[in-house]
């Protein structure tokens, strides 16, 4: 691991390491301020000694800790936009060259992996391969230590020293967190190590799932008590992390180490270091779950206790119907800036260039280059979408989607959804306002705020030669359905084909995330108690459905469904799959569920988007074959180069 990428002398550190300020200052310092808090990292720094004499070096020291949040606003560096199979982009390199979506199509490699974030390499590390994320919790570790030495620093004041140590600590828990996600038992770093150091100090070993998790638990314990409950400066601080944040993740620690990935997986239990040390706990721990919904609820109370609440859009400049508003709430709870909902900004990740890559033409005059409609939600991904009853499609006994290739006609009952007399998929119809909210279609109504007091002023037509049709060379469609979800409502075409978009930093950690990972642990505690039926009817009700108790005994095949636990759990899996789709979520949940044997083992289809008649369009094709391989597939190899560097380092299982 080249000696460990953490290893520093602390006092001869060079500024090779700050270097990156240019790109610091294009992402941050260049922000309007009530977009952004963060500047450059410290100007003519040549000592560690001297960053940390005066609080503005100091300070912006603490920005070079945040510079290492991953950019998940970006279709390149988010590894849950392209490595499951909820999206699909053109087999060629030309319209996005994403080795997530190598990840997805099974290439990964031990050579040189891809989105290497051990290494920070191959979009592993952000741009330019610049963050790789131990360097990150390296710069965590130096600040620390810097700060906690009152000596450092005399003009600070001692509330503030502690909310930057406490913010630095997050950031030092999270970054590890986000490596345990991808590479399960890690090396846990908490504390500067020498470059000089014993080699049995240099060459570390990946450390005990269970002691990890306590201690990155106890990290972000330690960061919370010390945190703001909300940033008060909006005008400065807007990104920085505050309690609830700190809580937040504290329970996705939590549930993820309660999972059945983590959580007494058999498929661990011959994961150990060279001296035998054994990295997964093989028995299974029920009161895992109830630590992580504990932990879950203390984030909520507090989220909500700051005024944080499930997001309904206030305005709108004309009147328009319920189905819109509904449409418009889902939408922007992602896209409105800094919205009530959302916990955690990350300012350091921008979404113009995803709104682009997401965005379909809505007229002849628009060139796909200002709508690139590459990012192609799968016909799986369409068809986990509840009905309008608020059920699975193959559960609901009032309606019959055996044949997707069926085509049916829009009625005046559709035109707020599907235009009036446009003939598609019967896929598309009768289906809830996620779907419609998410997704477009061949056929589709866009509402957008320019569509003025006219709900049905836009709608998709993406047949080959159509104006969202797949006839560019590099920038189309591959499934026939295009992401809204993402694109902010105040996006607008000009007349001459021009585009705007309204740019939102990405949304790290939305309330309705905590609610149903708060109803999933709940369940595996004590069932489908009132109070998880509770929380998931809270989202469902912002996504306009009934709860789920009126849902599946009016409508569903199954109507007990929801009164077991196995049941519940299947509902609650679902729900964050449908709510939380196309965030980069679904992957890590899918995974951690210990599902992607099932999941990432099918065929991954799409429309026929180069077909010009209905007949010809409406054929379902198979874009690629996945084959996800069990235990190997569920970690991420350690490249390498690496391992023959560090002879402590074990191999992920598989590799």
């Amino acid at each position: 691991m080249r000696k460990f990428k953490n290893n520093i002398k602390l006092k001869t550190i060079k500024q090779k390491w700050f270097s990156m300020s240019l790109v610091l200052i294009a992402l941050f310092g260049m922000q309007s301020c009530d977009d952004t808090f963060l500047d450059v990292v410290p100007d003519n720094v040549v000592t560690i000694d001297q960053a940390f004499n005066l609080r503005n070096e100091a300070e912006k020291y603490l920005f070079t800790c945040y510079s290492y949040l991953p950019k998940n606003g970006d279709a390149l560096y988010n590894i849950g936009f392209l490595a499951g199979n909820e999206t699909w982009i053109p087999p060629n390199d030309a319209a996005l060259n994403s080795y997530a979506f190598d990840v997805a199509r099974g290439l990964q490699r031990t050579s040189n992996p891809y989105m290497d974030a051990w290494e920070g390499r191959y979009q592993g590390g952000g741009p330019g391969d610049n963050y790789p994320m131990y360097d990150g919790i390296r710069h965590c570790n130096v600040f620390i230590e810097n700060m906690e030495d009152r000596n450092n620093v005399p003009d600070i004041n001692e509330a503030e020293r502690l909310r930057w140590i406490a913010e630095a600590k997050f950031l030092k828990a999270y970054y590890h967190y986000y490596l345990m996600r991808m590479y399960g038992a890690i090396p846990i770093i908490k504390e500067v190590i020498p470059v000089d150091a014993p080699e049995d100090q240099l060459q570390v070993s990946r450390d005990p799932i269970d002691e990890s998790v306590d201690y990155l638990a106890t990290l972000l314990d330690e960061a919370a008590a010390n945190l703001p409950p909300q940033i008060f400066d909006t005008q400065q601080e807007l990104g920085r992390v505050t309690r609830q944040v700190a809580l937040g993740i504290k329970g996705e620690l939590l549930l993820m180490a309660a999972s059945p990935l983590f959580n007494g997986n058999p498929d661990m239990a011959n994961f150990k270091n060279n001296d035998g040390t054994v990295l997964f706990n093989p028995t299974y721990d029920e009161t895992k779950w109830q630590k992580a919904a504990e932990a879950i609820k203390a984030a909520i109370d507090v989220a909500e206790a700051n005024g944080h609440q499930l997001y309904y859009q206030s305005e709108f400049v004309y009147d328009v119907s319920q189905t819109a508003k509904t449409k418009i709430d889902i939408r922007q709870a992602i896209c409105e800036p800094f919205n009530n909902e959302v916990l955690w900004s990350n300012t350091n990740s921008r979404t113009w260039q995803l709104q682009r890559i997401c965005m379909m033409p809505l007229s002849v005059e628009v060139p796909h280059r200002n709508a690139r409609m590459i990012f192609s939600p799968t016909i799986s991904s369409a068809s986990k979408f509840y009905t309008k009853n608020g059920v699975p499609i193959d559960e609901d006994k009032t309606l019959d989607y055996s044949d997707i290739t069926d085509l049916r006609e829009a009625g005046a009952e559709d035109a707020l959804n599907i235009a009036e007399g446009y003939r598609t998929s019967i896929l598309n119809f009768d289906r809830e306002p996620r779907f419609y909210a998410d997704l477009g279609f061949d056929g589709a109504i866009f509402y957008k705020q320019d569509s003025n007091a006219d709900e049905t002023a836009f709608h998709i037509e993406s047949k080959f030669q159509d104006y969202a049709g797949s006839f560019d060379a590099f920038d189309f469609n591959i499934s026939g359905y295009f992401i809204k979800k993402l694109v902010n409502w105040e996006q607008a075409f000009t007349s001459d084909g021009g585009s705007s978009y309204k740019d939102y930093a990405w949304p790290e950690m939305r309330l309705a995330d905590l609610y149903l990972q708060y109803a999933e642990a709940l369940n595996e505690v004590s069932g489908p108690t009132a109070e998880v039926l509770q929380y998931v009817d809270a989202v469902r009700e912002r996504a306009g459905l009934e709860g789920v108790a009126t849902s599946w005994q009016n409508f569903s095949s199954n109507p007990n469904k929801y009164t077991s636990k196995e049941g519940m759990r299947e509902i609650i899996h679902r729900e964050r799959t449908i709510e939380l789709a196309y965030e980069g979520k679904n992957f890590w949940d899918v995974r951690r569920w210990k599902e992607a044997v099932r999941e990432f083992n099918q065929p991954v289809q799409g429309w026929n988007v180069f077909g010009t008649s209905e007949a010809a369009y409406y054929q379902v094709l198979t874009l690629h074959q996945q084959r996800f391989v069990s235990p190997r597939d569920y970690f991420w190899p350690i490249y390498d180069l690496t391992l023959i560097q560090n002879p402590n380092l074990v191999q992920s299982p598989g590799w």
